[in-house]
């Protein structure tokens, strides 16, 4: 004789997709795996590219239960007391409503069309139309870098000199070379200089909030800007971001701190 529990389990399968596995109610010691649990994991494995599958789904039921034993038996030595173990749960625990209450801000708050496409527009303002490969050497002090200016009219080798002298780690070993940039890519003062250069041109002492640079432009070409639709993605995640940031600025405002620098 099949029991009204049994009946409502079979129904319920029944209904389900053939991807998934109906499975009896399992209890490890009294405490229920629940199918919200097994249902949790299978979402992070099939968000990483793993298919649904029964066997899926029974491998993610077997993690939660060899979870709760060994939870179970760490609960029974005391580690649940421990003042490290406690406050890595308390960790854990704030980190799982810090996800879930950034994701509800973002349902709630979505970045608008209209906001992408502007910040689209700000960006390749910002960029320019034009690329630019160039060299450049970082120094100090206003000083050094007139010595070396000097040095490169009398006929001294920009890569040489930027490879022993220049304080950008980043460049310094390939002889000062930048790559290609934009005017968006650098400050101001720098890119507002590079603009002005011709090509092969070397710029006299620039200075900015780094030290002072000696540029050279080495060549220019159009700058192709990628299509709306091919950064669309990116660019929301950047927005989001910001709106995050400014949402977690605004809650640390309102707080009541004591005892913290402010």
């Amino acid at each position: 004789m099949i029991s009204m529990k049994s009946r409502i389990l079979l129904a319920g399968c029944a209904g389900m997709l053939s991807t998934s596995v109906c499975f009896a109610e399992v209890t490890v010691n009294g405490v229920t795996i629940s199918d919200a649990q097994v249902n949790l994991l299978v979402k992070e494995r099939t968000a990483q590219g793993q298919p649904d599958s029964p066997e899926l789904r029974k491998a993610m039921r077997e993690d939660l239960i060899a979870r709760e034993v060994v939870s179970q038996e760490a609960k029974k030595r005391g580690l649940d007391k421990n003042p490290d173990v406690v406050a890595q749960m308390q960790i854990a625990s704030q980190s799982v409503l810090v996800r879930a209450y950034l994701q509800d801000y973002i349902k709630k708050h979505p970045v608008s069309e209209s906001a992408l496409k502007a910040e689209f527009e700000r960006i390749k303002a910002a960029m320019g139309d034009t690329e630019y490969q160039a060299r450049h050497i970082l120094v100090a002090s206003e000083a050094e870098a007139k010595s070396i200016a000097a040095q490169l009219k009398k006929g001294a080798k920009f890569d040489k000199l930027a490879s022993e002298k220049s304080q950008d780690p980043g460049s310094k070993a390939r002889g000062g070379e930048l790559g290609w940039i934009t005017r968006g890519n650098v400050v101001p003062q720098f890119g507002d200089t590079l603009a002005k250069l011709k090509k092969g041109e070397t710029s006299e002492p620039v200075q900015t909030q780094f030290g002072w640079h000696i540029i050279k432009l080495e060549d220019v070409r159009p700058l192709k800007t990628p299509p709306f639709d091919n950064v669309k993605d990116s660019l929301r995640q950047r927005l989001e971001q910001q709106e995050i940031q400014s949402a977690v600025a605004d809650l640390r405002k309102q707080a009541k701190v004591e005892g913290a620098d402010k």
